[in-house]
């Protein structure tokens, strides 16, 4: 009876690894939030990453994350490394491409909890006196995130995370803050 109880375990842990090693290697998650304001009044609060803590999502989940920045205030080579809670990690950001009032592209850099180099992205789309604010991080799966994605919703979770941010900077930059 112990051998035929082993043996259904093994076989459901070689299908849960065959069925993790099916799932995509790349994932893309993204969110839009439509922002009355021009780009112009919006691009400033996100190609300066001093200006993220009134707006990121994880400034939130760790208040006490310590930040350090190098580089340029804003813009190509603008850097922020952060290290906080099991919440937010360690890792590091940096403005990689940023086309006023329409992209900013950034490498992002995770150390802990997992390693992980990812790309994320801003578009401003004007319409009229709005502006569709498009968030969006693209990255490769390893194994590991292939079998963790298997147990957990990321694009979910961390779309969830995109929507909170989107939904603060609206706030922070409609208040003219």
């Amino acid at each position: 009876m112990i051998n035929i109880i082993l043996i259904l375990v093994v076989l459901a842990i070689l299908g849960l690894l065959v069925v993790a090693a099916m799932q995509p290697s790349e994932f893309s998650i993204n969110r839009t939030a439509i922002i009355t304001a021009p780009a112009s009044a919006i691009f400033p609060h996100v190609n300066n990453l001093r200006q993220w803590d009134a707006w990121s999502p994880w400034a939130k989940l760790d208040p006490n994350a310590k930040n350090a920045f190098e580089g340029p205030e804003e813009g190509v080579g603008a850097k922020l490394s952060w290290a906080g809670n099991n919440k937010v990690g360690v890792g590091s950001m940096t403005i990689t491409e940023s086309r006023p009032f329409d992209v900013i592209r950034f490498r992002l850099d995770f150390l802990k909890p997992m390693t992980a180099t990812n790309v994320a992205e801003f578009s401003f789309k004007p319409d009229g006196d709005q502006t569709a604010v498009t968030w969006l991080m693209t990255g490769n799966n390893n194994f590991m995130a292939k079998v963790m994605g298997l147990m957990m919703n990321c694009d979910k979770m961390v779309g969830g995370q995109f929507e909170q941010g989107l939904a603060t900077l609206k706030t922070v930059v409609e208040a003219g803050d």
